[in-house]
């Protein structure tokens, strides 16, 4: 159990490093301290040596700025390896110098250390890693969220044609608000200058707001704290107003049916992430 909680607590980390983290060599060195510091007090050095292994591995295996070399794949083993290591492993006994000291109470009794630091590890790979896991995904479909046309600018040609691109920004939601904004950008052909030959409309500043970086983690810690205080109610109501409040868009999908899929796709690799790691959670409780 705590090999697998480890695992995920570094992988978490090295991704929020990655997409938070100015100076991401101090962001890695911090997270190998505390980890470290994890394993010392808490008699796991080998898992804690393993854990920082598998989140270098993940790091080269899920970039950030380009597409997964291995797609979906080192999602699957991870979660493989961390199943296996709560059902194979399971809790120990003696937990090491904070066995001592360590109470913690819920309102389902007490928390062992090693089920603390399992949740923990789950959440904090819900937060960012999982939005790469579905980006990945998506990518491996070839399932992209289309532009807008009513939010593309518009490019008026004056002596030299102009080249428009647009770049669909794909960044993780919990289903289709994996990636919210498409950032467009509007680049000139004159042979090699810099000098524009177009006239750019003007664009909302507003457009470029990623609001599936905040709206899917927190959709996924939402699913994992319902499910495992078995609030099935709340949490069907809350996955149905996602559709819900979806809707108007994806009518507007024509004959295509792109948005459909991207939200389909998208929502159900996201709510099978946040289920697996609340059973694998809720196992390890019950285990």
């Amino acid at each position: 159990m705590i090999v697998a909680g480890f695992i995920l607590l570094a992988v978490g980390a090295a991704d929020l490093v990655r997409q938070f983290a100015p100076r991401r060599w101090i962001g890695y060195l911090s997270v190998a301290v505390i980890l470290l510091l994890l394993g010392s007090v808490s008699d796991a050095l080998l898992p804690m040596v393993l854990a920082l292994v598998v989140g270098a591995l993940w790091v080269w295996c899920m970039p950030t700025e380009r597409t997964a070399p291995l797609g979906f794949w080192p999602a699957v083993l991870l979660a493989v390896v961390s199943v296996g290591a709560v059902i194979w492993l399971g809790a120990r006994s003696d937990v090491g110098l904070i066995g001592a000291t360590w109470q913690l109470r819920s309102p389902f009794g007490e928390v062992p250390f090693d089920l603390a630091m399992l949740a923990l590890g789950a959440g904090v790979f819900l937060l960012e890693s999982s939005n790469l896991v579905v980006r990945a995904a998506l990518d491996g479909e070839h399932t992209w969220r289309p532009t807008d046309p009513m939010s593309a600018p518009t490019s008026v040609p004056t002596t030299a044609p102009t080249t428009v691109g647009a770049e669909v920004a794909v960044a993780s939601d919990a289903g289709s608000d994996t990636a919210t904004a498409t950032d467009t950008a509007t680049d000139t052909a004159t042979g090699g200058n810099a000098a524009t030959d177009g006239v750019t409309a003007p664009r909302d500043p507003r457009s470029g707001f990623k609001g599936g970086r905040l709206i899917g983690p927190l959709e996924r810690i939402l699913v994992l704290i319902l499910t495992l205080a078995a609030a099935y109610p709340i949490l069907a109501a809350m996955l149905a107003a996602k559709g819900i409040v979806r809707f108007p868009e994806i009518s507007r999908d024509g004959e295509t049916g792109a948005r459909a899929e991207y939200f389909l796709v998208g929502s159900l690799v996201s709510w099978v992430i946040a289920l697996s790691a609340a059973f694998l959670v809720w196992w390890a409780a019950h285990s």
